[in-house]
């Protein structure tokens, strides 16, 4: 029998013995997408040693003196190695031989454990990583509170009953004092003491970031990953964030505001339900939901009134406040200035008269400059604004207007902003009908009047027979016995000048002209225009307040910031006080001429005032009479003929009087459509518009770009270009004359009653005539009517009496007559009527 005393005790590891360290095996790998792959793999098995000196593995035991019981050691303190034993080499081998096997055999179970582990790991992790490490954690404290609880009940056994150490179990502070080891022996000896046995570590586990079970999945982002908030490393999708923004608001939403918010809603006369609903905070769907229960359908793009707009926001716990829309605009009427802000300002003086009577002359003279040579055809076509020093250091504010019948409108404007009115009157000439015009406008405007009879260097000058004129219309001077002053004067040999500056001075001491120069300005525009390299330009003239550079204004239906002005000299200015007439830069485009300028407190206030302005401008262009039955096919009937016109002028006030003066032109044959009018040069646009309608296009002083050339030429457009008014109204006249072509005249000649009717051969049919009027002629055009009904045109083919072919038959002789074409449609009681044809060349 073998001695069983040299075989390891029961518990304890056998010495470790030498074999190969590498053995293949296969290892099954797991994919995304339900994919695997096995692989061939080798497995080194780890070798346990010891610090040098210490025993690789456990030794035999063999009877020795039994130590004296040392004290109770700490839990994790090892208790002092036995004495190491001397055996003989025949039970060393067979001891190690059987060692080796029982490791061979536990490395196998534990690789195979290892790897059953790390599938069961790998699939846990897909799923619930986080309650795996929970869990393995849980183990793991478990495992080292047995371990610990182990050590101490081993350490408090007596010495023989103490299991034999574990290949780790010596401590690693303890000297091996006298240890040795006999050549190709891994056994280890040390002195003897008590025996504590130690847990057998479990297998080594990576940690997470190492080379381990999870190093293919450090990198993904798994369901139980984002739900516990883990930190990967990773940067999140811009889906994800959508997303979780979408369910934090979804969940705000749920949850509600804290307390509504009432708020006090500005409803205008008509409003949008979706406006209401923005103004209100609420959602649009809500307010629909809302009119549909009150019994009225609508949609969010339906206009509801103020009644109905007051019932949804009570209904929703908000107040109303109702405006009119006309709360919007500036009312500038109801602001009124204290009588201690205001100062006295500078007069402003508009001449006025007939065309040619000399008031651009008179304004030359008075500035000593010269206008009138600058203006086309010696006519004031545009209204200027000038500033004049007087001698006495005082200054006096100009306003030159046209005195051609086609600016009336200008006329009209230049007496509303005015505070004097200059009539000029030739002394020559006397009163024409746009010196009676400039009376009236003058009249109605309210403005005192300032007679100046000019031309009295002229041998044929009666300046008395102008004032005899003047009574005719409830003008009387003063040296008849009325109120309003005369000066006669002579722009031409300025003569009387200072005479004219005396009366406006004392004119205007007597109306004490006054303004407050400290507020926002407020001014009208005299004239605007499109300058190419400036782009919109505006004349105005200032009325109270200081217009300064940066301004915010509104003029008309157009906003803008005022970004540079310019006095009448060109010179650029910063400031611009009551009676002063500067040009504007920075407008958002060209206002029209006469339009209030008024500067407000800031872009938004400006831009609402100039939507508002112009909402009610496409209002009055686009509102027409109901359209009838008898309206609708009587304009189907019209026959009346069309002229379209195409208008581009330098300035505002130009393009108006244009327009004016070309609809004066129409007739009940023909009218002028004015397909466009507008300021600045002549745009590609321009020519496209004209080119579909095929109409001409007049520009006036002005002229077309390169582009807009080229397209003219290869569409074949017309292009006109005036810089005299009447020259511009001649040539419509006669262009809408040759468009109705000449005028036919019939003038009937002589008339017969068809008697007889003959069968004349190849000829047809003769008819056997009396002449009742006139003369019937061969040469003059024919037709036969029957019951007034024309039956026959044309002409007479033969005219005979008895058998002779002669020219004419007078009236009470019978003749015979054939006709060409061999008309046969012939009947006693038709009647032939003979006429000539004349074209005239057609007038307006």
């Amino acid at each position: 029998m073998t001695d069983q005393s040299d075989k390891p005790k029961l518990g304890t590891r056998p010495p470790l013995g030498l074999k190969r360290t590498v053995e293949t095996g296969k290892v099954k790998q797991s994919f995304s997408h339900g994919r695997s792959n096995t692989v061939v793999v080798e497995v080194k098995k780890r070798r346990i040693l010891g610090k040098p000196g210490e025993a690789a593995a456990p030794v035999v035991e063999a009877p020795v003196a039994a130590a004296p019981t040392p004290p109770p050691a700490p839990v994790r303190a090892a208790p002092p190695p036995p004495a190491p034993v001397q055996r003989r080499p025949a039970d060393d081998i067979g001891a190690r031989r059987e060692l080796q096997a029982q490791l061979l055999r536990e490395a196998d179970e534990a690789r195979m454990s290892a790897l059953e582990n790390a599938r069961r790991r790998d699939d846990r992790a897909k799923v619930e990583q986080t309650e795996e490490e929970k869990r393995r954690a849980e183990d793991n404290r478990k495992a080292d509170e047995a371990a610990v609880v182990e050590a101490a009940r081993v350490a408090a056994l007596p010495p023989e009953e103490a299991p034999a150490p574990s290949v780790d179990a010596a401590a690693p502070d303890e000297p091996d004092a006298g240890a040795s080891a006999a050549p190709g022996d891994d056994r280890v000896y040390r002195k003897p003491g008590p025996v504590q046995v130690v847990k057998r570590p479990e297998i080594v586990r990576p940690a997470r970031g190492k080379m381990g079970d999870d190093r293919r999945h450090s990198g993904k982002l798994t369901v139980t990953k984002a739900l516990a908030g883990e930190d990967d490393n990773r940067a999140r999708s811009l889906a994800a964030l959508r997303r979780e923004r979408e369910k934090q608001k979804r969940s705000q939403q749920s949850a509600g505001p804290s307390s509504k918010q009432f708020r006090e809603v500005v409803v205008p006369e008509g409003i949008t339900v979706q406006e209401l609903a923005n103004r209100m905070a609420e959602r649009g769907s809500d307010l629909i939901k809302s009119l549909f229960k009150m019994g009225l359908p609508s949609t969010q793009q339906d206009v509801i009134d103020q009644d109905t707009a007051e019932l949804l926001i009570t209904e929703y716990g908000h107040t109303i406040k109702r405006v009119s829309e006309s709360d919007v605009d500036i009312d500038s009427a109801a602001d009124v200035d204290a009588d201690a802000t205001m100062v006295t300002r500078s007069p402003v003086v508009t001449i006025m008269g007939h065309v040619d009577h000399g008031k651009t002359s008179l304004l030359d003279a008075i500035r000593g400059a010269s206008v009138q040579s600058g203006e086309a055809g010696g006519i004031t076509q545009h209204i200027g604004a000038y500033q004049v020093t007087i001698p006495d250091g005082s200054k006096i504010t100009f306003l030159d207007t046209p005195g051609h019948e086609a600016f009336t409108e200008m006329r009209q404007r230049g007496a509303n902003v005015t505070d004097i009115v200059v009539l000029v009157v030739a002394a020559d000439d006397g009163l024409r009908p746009q010196t009676i015009e400039a009376i009236n406008q003058t009249k109605a405007a309210g403005v005192p009047m300032i007679v100046a009879i000019n031309k009295i260097d002229k041998p044929e000058a009666k300046p008395q027979k102008v004032r005899e004129e003047l009574l005719q219309h409830e003008i009387v001077v003063e040296d008849m016995g009325g109120d309003v002053q005369d000066v006669e004067i002579s722009a031409l040999k300025k003569t009387g000048l200072d005479k004219l500056l005396a009366a406006i001075e004392a004119q205007a001491e007597l109306l004490e002209l006054k303004a407050n120069p400290d507020r926002a300005a407020e001014a009208t525009v005299i004239e605007a225009k499109l300058d190419k390299g400036r782009g919109p330009l505006a004349t105005v003239l200032v009325q109270r307040g200081t217009l300064k550079v940066g301004d915010v204004f509104v003029a008309g239906a157009v906003s803008g910031k005022v970004r540079a002005m310019h006095d009448d000299q060109g010179k650029m200015v910063k400031t611009a006080g009551p009676s002063v007439p500067v040009e504007v830069l920075g407008l958002g485009a060209v206002p029209s001429a006469g339009d209030p300028f008024t500067v407000v407190e800031n872009e938004a206030r400006a831009r609402e005032v100039a939507a508002y302005r112009q909402g009610l401008r496409d209002t009055k262009r686009t509102t027409t009479a109901p359209m009838s039955v008898e309206n609708m096919f009587a304009d189907k009937a019209s026959t009346m003929i069309e002229f379209p016109l195409v208008i581009k002028a330098d300035v505002q006030g130009s393009a108006e009087a244009i327009v004016n003066a070309l609809n004066r032109l129409s007739t009940d044959e023909i009218k002028v459509r004015i397909l466009s009018a507008g300021v600045g040069a002549i745009t590609e646009s321009d020519v496209t518009l004209a080119s579909a309608s095929g109409a001409p296009i007049i520009g006036f002083n002005v002229r077309p770009n390169a582009k807009a050339r080229e397209i003219s030429t290869r569409h074949k457009v017309e292009l006109r270009y005036y810089d005299v008014i009447y020259h511009l109204t001649d040539w419509a006249k006669g262009a809408m004359a040759g468009e109705l072509g000449p005028e036919i005249i019939e003038t009937v000649v002589g008339k017969a009653e068809i008697r007889e009717v003959f069968s004349a051969g190849k000829h047809g049919k003769a008819a056997g005539l009396l002449v009742v009027e006139g003369i019937i002629r061969k040469a003059l055009k024919a037709r036969i009517t029957r019951e007034d009904v024309i039956t026959y045109t044309g002409e007479i083919a033969s005219l005979r009496r008895f058998k002779d072919d002669v020219a004419e038959v007078r009236a009470g002789l019978e003749c015979g007559v054939t006709f060409t074409q061999n008309f046969v449609d012939l009947k006693a009681g038709d009647y032939l009527e003979t006429y000539e044809v004349e074209e005239r060349a057609r007038t307006l």
